[in-house]
């Protein structure tokens, strides 16, 4: 069977008339109760917008998962699309019907603002969604009363300090979400540990392989697909746990392997530099001796 291709969406309008409620009140910005979404056929549940999408849903008798720990924060679940990236609205059969709230943002909102460029200092819109923040329901209340403050500031009648002050308060929920993320990451200690693991593991079985040789050194898109998380994901979890990017965190695998190699087995430079996934032993022995302050062959030297 074909797999149907995601339906785009262009204008926050569009979306609108698609689930069945009125015509916003601004063409740029609006908030949308999710339990006012109208359902319709399968073939426009899954979708592609050209505008910013962040929303708080809720789902009563599901249990949220976080890697492989019950999530103890279940009042409210928090997901950011950027446009271009795929959205779905599906309620699972014999599940209660979702509540929550969603703002949708056009990124002509944004534009002659800091926050048109400034947005994209939140990673978390990068996140896939099995990386979703949950929220408290101290957390959810902020939130909501932001967006209720954004509604009420659209729903009056629009003036110059109109769009100012809308922008401020989408800062302000992008700058509270950021600080939930910061704080899901400190008490999910148990699952980044868990994901710290799994990395060193991937690394680990790479770096002992031969088909380096052939694949070439590991990149970090590659396996972040390998361990189903995403670029920013990996990247902030790492730097919580270690201060390194992930880049820095293969280097260091990537340096004890040589390490290993160099001092016990007699393999030419050239052929460690290979093994290990380099096409030119050159940037083998330039990356480890930034790394080390002596030359592989110098390293080497201090085991004679």
């Amino acid at each position: 069977m074909e797999k149907r291709r995601p339906y785009r969406i262009k204008t926050i309008s569009e979306l609108h008339r698609l689930r069945g409620l009125p015509m916003p009140e601004h063409p740029l910005i609006s908030v949308i109760n999710i339990e006012d979404i109208i359902r319709v056929d399968e073939n426009a549940n899954h979708f592609v917008l050209d505008f910013y999408s962040i929303s708080i849903k809720r789902t009563q008798g599901v249990k949220y998962k976080y890697g492989q720990q019950d999530y103890d924060f279940d009042e409210g679940v928090m997901f950011f699309m950027a446009p271009n990236q795929v959205m779905g609205l599906n309620i699972g059969a014999g599940l209660a019907a979702p509540s929550g709230w969603i703002l949708l943002i056009h990124p002509d909102f944004l534009w002659n603002t800091a926050l048109a460029s400034g947005i994209k200092k939140y990673d978390f819109f990068d996140y896939s969604v099995n990386e979703a923040l949950f929220l408290s329901q101290k957390e959810e209340d902020i939130l909501n009363n932001i967006v209720k403050n954004i509604q009420q500031e659209y729903h009056s009648n629009i003036d110059k300090f109109s769009k100012q002050i809308i922008i401020s308060q989408i800062e302000s929920l992008l700058n509270y979400s950021e600080r939930f993320y910061h704080r899901q990451f400190i008490t999910r200690e148990k699952a980044n540990d868990e994901i710290l693991d799994q990395l060193d593991k991937i690394l680990t079985d790479r770096f002992n392989s031969s088909d380096l040789i052939c694949t070439g050194l590991p990149k970090v898109q590659s396996i972040c697909e390998t361990m189903n998380i995403s670029v920013s994901y990996l990247s902030r979890v790492l730097k919580l746990l270690t201060g390194q990017s992930t880049q820095q965190f293969i280097h260091e695998k990537l340096i004890a392997k040589a390490k290993e190699k160099l001092s016990t087995t007699n393999l030419a430079i050239s052929e460690i530099a290979y093994e290990l996934g380099f096409a030119h032993p050159q940037s083998f022995s330039k990356l480890f001796k930034t790394k080390t302050n002596l030359s592989p062959l110098e390293f080497r030297q201090t085991f004679n």
